[in-house]
């Protein structure tokens, strides 16, 4: 009972606890009651839910002010947050191309995304707490993380949009495609089926891997991100996951019109050659405020959204893509 008693004095335990319950209660909820039954998730529904997990981070992020770290972690939490939610649209992007690829059909991106989550929660976990292992023991590290991030972020800037994605040429793909039974149709939306004594695995599940493989690879960019901005584990790990919780819904709302958004690559690209220069910086011993850090990322997304409105695209879409 004093362990018990003793766990909930420290305000970590007890923040951790709050985050952990809000995670669980999501998956119970989400594919349990509301989403049981495969159906296309409306632009109404999206927005509701989009809307739902901004409030929530926020109101977590105000927890995190008011009983864990004041302004400063608060500060920290809400970069971080703002960082992963932005570099995340990259994500999208290339989720939809995979969808697309595959011509799932849309009352299955709900289930999919769903499982995308779950596994973004596990694999986020590792890299998030092996790599605030390694800074631990091997400060220098961070230099590295700056350097490979200026380095991604010029070779984004520079990437063509019209650049095609083929899956095929995937290392888990042309591994599965080799040593599973694949099958061909959806069988319902089903990832596994069983016909007599053998397991078959449908093309719903080669989707699935593609996309959690997609996400390992973003999260090399955007898990050193993170970590010029913070090095709390605490602050690392749930202001990553509250992004990628609203990344589903976010998906949604952005799946008609991404297109639109075509200097998003540019302003992402910007968002990482900062935090890249930021981390580069410290070995100088300049050192740039969260304030800053928050205020650079937070105006870079909106601008190159606000630019990408106002100035016509003449380049193909991404329908023209796949």
């Amino acid at each position: 009972m004093d362990s018990i008693l003793s766990f909930f004095d420290d305000t970590e335990h007890v923040l951790y606890t709050i985050f952990g319950a809000v995670i669980i209660i999501f998956l119970i909820f989400d594919l349990g009651f509301f989403n049981k039954d495969a159906k296309k998730v409306s632009l109404k529904s999206a927005t509701y839910q989009s809307i739902f997990w901004i409030v929530i981070s926020v109101a977590f992020g105000y927890l995190i002010y008011e009983f864990y770290g004041g302004t400063v972690l608060m500060l920290e939490f809400f970069s971080a947050y703002v960082a992963e939610y932005a570099l995340s649209v990259d994500n999208i992007f290339v989720i939809l191309l995979i969808l697309r690829y595959f011509k799932v059909e849309e009352t299955y991106y709900h289930k999919i995304l769903f499982w995308g989550v779950l596994g973004a929660i596990v694999f986020r976990a590792i890299f998030i707490f092996l790599g605030a292992f390694l800074v631990a023991e091997f400060h220098w590290i961070l230099y590295i993380f700056g350097a490979f991030l200026v380095y991604s972020g010029v070779k984004i800037f520079f990437q063509k949009e019209e650049d095609d994605l083929d899956p095929e040429k995937n290392v888990i793909i042309k591994f599965a495609r080799k040593y599973l039974n694949i099958t061909k149709g959806n069988f319902s939306g089903k990832f596994v089926i069983k016909r007599g004594k053998m397991i078959l695995f449908t093309p719903l599940f080669l989707v699935i891997l593609l996309v959690e493989s997609t996400d390992l690879i973003f999260a090399v960019d955007s898990i050193p991100a993170v970590f010029a901005i913070t090095q709390n584990e605490f602050i690392l790990y749930t202001s990553n996951i509250f992004a990628i919780l609203g990344l589903r819904a976010k998906f949604f709302i952005l799946a008609g019109i991404i297109d639109k958004f075509y200097l998003l690559q540019k302003g992402l690209s910007f968002i990482l050659i900062f935090i890249g220069a930021k981390m580069l910086l410290e070995f100088v011993h300049i050192h740039i405020n969260t304030l800053v850090s928050f205020s650079v990322i937070f105006s870079t997304l909106l601008l190159s959204i606000l630019l990408s409105l106002l100035i016509p695209q003449r380049n193909k879409s991404l329908k023209d893509l796949v």
